[in-house]
């Protein structure tokens, strides 16, 4: 990426802009270097410019602050581009022939890798080897669910994998088996993925291929009008693509992450982690790749019976969390004296309240200081819940995608009851007082942030917009929406007196739509797409 000149001028006109701050919409931008001059009136644009100055004609649409993916998974997201697509198989027919057909079209490739499918796609909710054996006997299949916490295999690679009838579950993960014979069926959950399935996939994987999956990733996020992300899952090897791609220049895209805290273990080894994330911290301030803190996975996901609720599912089943209590707040309380920004993934109400009590007692031992830490995902808390997030200043962490009516059903069955009524209850924690900060977690959705603004100002589905909207009493106003995945996802990564808003001084971070949804209504955001991109004054993506 190449660098913004410190004496370069640069005219934006010929769009509304949408600064994201209480002032008026203006008419033009003035960016000098990397920072921006001017925000107002076309006439003072000219002005504050001076002579000489390069103008820019944008052919109407609308500028808004670059977006700052507040929850992603930057190497997963790359990783996804290459695989077989499945989140919009509606069965287990279309699901079967995508493999076949990339089974055939890549026979050179010594594993078939998809990701996306939905509970819902396959027979009874349950995946099982012998789906994929029939299609795929003679190479190990791996396929990712949707939510991306469990994976479906084939024969072939529980056999490269190891997996018999005698391997242990780890903790806080499932290793599906069949009833009468123990034998495993194929479909792994949680912790027993990320430690077995996930590692010995990386073992095999180069740097070569990880700068590929990098590079992809910036591109889709460039091209999408994404200017920052948090990445919410750092790995040894994520941060080494991010490394090399910062000493050769190509990081079109500020990167904050997240250590990933890793279950198994004792508090010991949960403590040299968290020793590990405070090094890295310390190691990498960069205005463009920044380590920040930990991340913990508390419990699983609602459409894989896998979240931990204070009440069971429809089904019967409570798991038990990942992260109980007694585990969780040492290492919590270990990271908020490091000075760490601790991020906790918790969705259901029972990890909600196991996320707010370890974090609230890190400031009883550590003492009051300013804080940012986060809970991710909060698809459903208990009402009694909701108060603590303001109090405690909790960055509330959602992406509005999750709540697209199209891939609601299981979710929605697998609770069975009212709550279904509360989920993703985003204007409620926000009127707590706490930050509401969105993101789309991709890979586990789209991560165009367009598709989420139009699911957080409708309830109704990006997929199919006949669907009828998922509680709308909890959609919000559009430039509320916009501000959630600009002004406070950039706080929520503690950015947001360079970004997220549009005035001058700030960093010239912005992105420029076709069209303008304020004007042409919510529903031009399914058409809407980004035609220009910069960030830092420099043209990350053009399109026009």
């Amino acid at each position: 990426m190449t660098t913004a000149h410190a004496d370069r001028t640069t005219i934006y006109r010929g769009a509304a802009v949408f600064t994201g701050a209480d002032s008026p919409p203006a008419e033009a931008l003035v960016v000098r270097g990397d920072r921006l001059l001017h925000v107002g009136s076309d006439a003072d644009a000219r002005e504050a410019a001076g002579a000489g100055a390069e103008v820019v004609e944008l052919s109407g649409g609308l500028v808004v602050p670059g977006f700052v993916d507040a929850h992603t998974h930057v190497l997963m997201t790359g990783d996804a581009l290459t695989r077989v697509h499945l989140r919009d198989a509606p069965d287990l027919g279309t699901i079967q022939r995508r493999i076949g057909d990339w089974a055939a079209a890549n026979p050179e490739a010594p594993r078939v890798l998809g990701q996306g499918w939905l509970f819902s796609a396959v027979p009874d909710g349950r995946p099982t080897r012998a789906m994929l054996d029939a299609v795929c006997p003679d190479r190990p299949v791996y396929l990712d669910a949707n939510d991306y916490h469990s994976v479906w295999v084939n024969s072939r690679a529980l056999e490269e994998l190891g997996i018999t009838r005698d391997t242990a579950d780890p903790v806080g993960g499932t290793i599906a088996r069949d009833p009468v014979t123990g034998e495993p069926t194929g479909h792994i959950d949680e912790t027993a993925m990320s430690d077995i399935v996930w590692p010995f996939l990386a073992a095999r994987r180069t740097d070569a291929e990880r700068d590929r999956h990098f590079d992809a990733a910036m591109t889709a996020y460039a091209s999408n009008g994404i200017t920052g992300v948090v990445d919410m899952a750092v790995d040894e090897h994520g941060l080494a693509a991010m490394e090399r791609a910062q000493a050769s220049g190509r990081l079109p895209v500020r990167i904050v992450g997240h250590w990933f805290m890793d279950r198994p273990g004792d508090t010991a080894q949960h403590l040299a982690q968290v020793a590990t994330a405070a090094r890295l911290a310390r190691e990498h301030r960069s205005p463009r790749l920044r380590m920040a803190g930990v991340k913990f996975v508390v419990d699983g996901v609602i459409d894989g019976c896998t979240a931990a609720l204070t009440a069971p599912y429809a089904n019967g089943a409570a798991p038990e969390p990942i992260w109980d209590h007694e585990t969780l707040a040492p290492a919590v309380a270990a990271a908020d004296a490091a000075g760490l920004q601790i991020a906790v993934h918790a969705i259901g109400d029972q990890a909600v309240r196991i996320a707010l009590d370890a974090l609230e007692a890190a400031v009883d031992r550590n003492g009051e200081r300013p804080r940012r830490h986060r809970i991710e995902h909060l698809e459903y808390v208990d009402p009694a819940d909701v108060p603590r997030l303001g109090r405690l200043g909790i960055t509330a962490s959602m992406q509005p995608v999750h709540a697209d009516p199209a891939v609601q059903d299981n979710w929605r069955a697998m609770l069975g009851d009212d709550r279904v009524e509360r989920g993703y209850a985003w204007p409620e924690f926000a009127e707590t007082g706490a930050r509401l900060a969105f993101g789309t977690d991709a890979p586990t959705a789209p991560h165009s942030p367009l598709r989420n603004l139009y699911i957080a100002a409708t309830r109704r589905s990006a997929l199919d917009p006949s669907l009828p909207p998922n509680v709308p009493r909890f959609a919000l106003p559009l430039a509320d929406a916009l501000r959630h995945a600009t002004y406070d996802a950039a706080w929520s990564c503690t950015a947001e007196h360079e970004r997220g808003v549009l005035s001058p001084g700030r960093l010239a971070d912005f992105a420029v739509l076709d069209r303008n949804p304020f004007v042409d209504g919510v529903d031009s955001l399914l058409e809407a797409r980004v035609t220009r991109t910069v960030a830092g004054g420099v043209a990350t993506y053009c399109g026009e």
